[in-house]
């Protein structure tokens, strides 16, 4: 079974011909050789990749070419804005793009609260035509979410980062399984899978974050596995932890079991995006 990490993202050093729109905790770049090479280095065979909404808000184009030069190794997760008029036709176009595997929601403030609200039910409708699942960045929004899951029942959705706040720099938040109750509430809804993205980021010990354990086992068991999905939310995550801490902490011998570890690590993801790394 392959690893596959679920989020990751891709950039080039600012320049004119495509700048930065805002800085992203990261290095000054991490290109598709970079990212590539990473993954090489620890045993991760593919990954999905997310256009850093951050830097390039709505140009997809340098995780396009990424893609492009590493069809094997990357499938793409297009950002789209709710509140534009021509969305639907902003997906009906990614559904022709090569590699694109899903959409995916920034549930920010210029975005409703309202689960009736007609900008996000076009998104939510115009993926399910394609397959696409819809990711949504939401950690103040679970209980929008739930009621989304239930108007469209024919879609996908994708839970980022857990459903909870994460830190950029250390320290984790006091904290940090807080709200942890509010995602568990969503269990029952069979069209939520969860990403177990940026986990580590929440520790408050050193490598190889025994104390997440737990609380992800609530989740694990409250979704089953089939519903979740291991990643390492690289870059941002990179002033916490390195790409191969990320992998390592589940990779533990004392913690999951290898079917178990194989579903997580890529076998779920492979099920719910429809994708798979070609074989090295």
């Amino acid at each position: 079974m392959p690893t596959i990490d679920v989020q990751v993202h891709c950039y080039e050093r600012n320049h004119p011909g495509r700048p930065w729109h805002a800085v992203l905790a990261g290095p000054p770049e991490v290109t598709g050789a970079d990212q590539v090479k990473a993954m090489d280095a620890v045993g991760v065979d593919g990954a999905l990749l997310i256009s850093v909404h951050t830097m390039y808000h709505w140009d997809a184009s340098y995780a396009v070419a990424v893609r492009n030069a590493y069809p094997g190794r990357f499938a793409l997760i297009k950002p789209v804005d709710p509140n534009d008029a021509k969305v639907v036709d902003t997906i009906d176009e990614w559904a022709k793009v090569d590699g694109t595997v899903a959409i995916r929601i920034m549930m920010n403030p210029s975005v409703s609260k309202d689960a009736a609200d007609p900008g996000i039910n076009r998104v939510l409708a115009a993926a399910a035509k394609h397959d696409f699942p819809v990711n949504l960045m939401c950690w103040d929004r679970l209980a929008q979410v739930g009621e989304l899951a239930k108007r469209n029942p024919d879609t996908q959705l994708v839970i980022d980062h857990i459903g909870l706040q994460q830190p950029m720099a250390p320290p984790a938040p006091p904290q940090p399984w807080a709200a942890l109750p509010n995602l568990l509430a969503l269990a029952p809804n069979k069209n939520i899978a969860v990403k177990i993205s940026g986990a580590c980021t929440l520790s408050h010990e050193k490598s190889p974050y025994k104390d997440i354990r737990a609380p992800l086992g609530r989740i694990f068991d409250a979704f089953g596995l089939e519903r979740c999905m291991w990643g390492t939310d690289w870059t941002r995550a990179v002033n916490l932890l390195t790409f191969k801490n990320g992998v390592d902490a589940f990779r533990a011998s004392d913690w999951l079991s290898a079917s178990d570890r194989a579903t997580l690590m890529g076998g779920s993801l492979s099920k719910i995006y429809g994708w798979a790394p070609e074989k090295k």
